[in-house]
């Protein structure tokens, strides 16, 4: 009996020192919490553990180092792990590496700093980007104007631009909000951060802010931008030096013929779009496909494209996930019209019914941007006031992980590509 015990003993012990790695899968009856298995990785990472991303395999695994703090961290996140030994992980890698396998193997180094572009205060909606990290308990560092105009986006690596108007039109929230005390609020306080930081207008003040965004990208950084961040942002930097804004919005009338006046060579991702003129309705440009798609909830999908990770795992990463159908939402800039997308921006995401783009990337000097359509991946149509989504009710929300995917994109070891 006792010998029967030591040999049990003995193999234990060889067990434990043989399995030298935790694997965090993200397939789909595996997880049970996709959302902070991204967590965990970034808390690896910031403690200086070397992380990969299995590209592909198993919905776009994990894989650490095996130690006592990660296992018990996962378990306190509720991640669900599993051990393997060297022989295992060589096995893994080397499926990963046959040239028959759509597979990668990405180094993630360090973990990247992240800004969230976000006003002070309580807004009346909720921003999805900084609810996920929030989950998945990554830190980040809420950014405004004042930070933007003094160039403290110098010191990250990742910027979120959250609901956000850049063109100064304060949402384009006139009509329906006008005389509520949120809105008038906001756009008082707008003017008093405009004059407070020198500027006349707040068209002006918000064109300054994109524009170092811009030099931002431009030089080294990640941008991710949702809803009407995105179309906004493209705006403003068209029509710099263009006045777009009617009186209500900033005190006068907007520039004569001021459409014929867009810079299109300014903007990163959309080109020959035509604004809207309205002041009463709620959209900035045709970009958008909010009022021109037909499309039921109950049919509002949109498919993930599939990349090469061998040899495009840029867009690879950026598309993990465990379903390529991703349930739709909507949101103020819902969609992307196609044929308004620059030739050189990659479309990642697209709805079969209509042809819509819901999600692109691109490349702006050395940083890169991606733009996701919609406001929050778990409420189909969020409106001004509603309660904040419940992430504990959606861990394993495919257009959540989206999100995440590139939050730890920076992260990955730079490598000259093979396209």
């Amino acid at each position: 009996m006792n010998r029967s015990l030591f040999y049990i003993f003995i193999l234990l012990v060889t067990f434990n020192a043989r399995a030298s790695f935790i694997l965090l899968p993200m397939d789909e009856t595996t997880q049970q919490n996709h959302l902070k298995a991204y967590g965990i990785t970034y808390w690896c990472l910031s403690r200086d553990y070397k992380a990969s991303w299995l590209l592909n395999y198993r919905g776009g695994s994990f894989l650490l180092p095996d130690a006592e703090e990660i296992r018990k961290e996962c378990k306190i996140r509720g991640v669900s792990f599993e051990v393997i030994s060297d022989s295992e992980q060589a096995s893994i890698l080397n499926e990963i590496s046959s040239p028959s396998q759509n597979m990668e193997s990405v180094i993630l180094e360090k973990a990247p700093k992240i800004a969230v572009y976000t006003p002070k205060g309580k807004q009346p909606w909720d921003d999805a980007v900084t609810l996920v990290l929030t989950y998945a308990e990554i830190p980040f560092t809420p950014i405004y104007d004042e930070e933007v105009l003094s160039d403290q986006l110098l010191m990250y690596d990742w910027l979120h631009l959250h609901h956000e108007d850049f063109t100064g039109q304060y949402g384009k929230f006139y009509a329906a909000y006008k005389n509520t005390p949120w809105y008038i609020d906001q756009k008082k306080d707008a003017e008093a951060l405009a004059t407070k930081l020198g500027y006349a207008k707040v068209s002006q003040e918000k064109g300054a802010v994109a524009k170092k965004i811009r030099d931002f990208v431009i030089g080294g950084g990640f941008m991710f931008a949702m809803c009407s961040a995105t179309d906004s942002f493209d705006i403003a930097l068209a029509a710099d030096g263009v006045d777009i804004c009617e009186t209500m919005f900033d005190g006068d009338p907007s520039e004569s013929n001021y459409q014929s006046k867009l810079n299109y060579n300014n903007s990163f991702a959309f080109k020959n779009f035509t604004l809207e003129r309205r002041p009463e309705v709620y959209e900035f440009s045709d970009i958008d496909m909010t009022t021109k798609r037909r499309i039921v909830m109950e049919k509002d999908y949109f498919t993930l494209m599939e990349f090469s990770a061998k040899w495009d795992p840029i867009p690879s990463m950026l598309c993990q996930n465990h379903t390529q159908l991703v349930k739709g939402f909507m949101g103020q800039t819902t969609s992307f019209d196609s044929s308004l997308i620059k030739s050189n921006i990659l479309i990642m995401g697209t709805c079969e019914l209509n042809g819509e783009s819901r999600y692109i990337h691109g490349e702006k000097g050395k940083g890169m941007f991606t733009f996701f359509g919609g406001h929050d991946p778990e409420d189909f149509q969020h409106q001004v006031g509603d309660p904040p989504t419940v992430l504990d009710l959606h861990p394993n929300s495919p257009g959540y992980r989206l999100i995440l995917n590139n939050v730890l994109f920076p992260a990955a070891r730079k490598k000259k590509l093979k396209t």
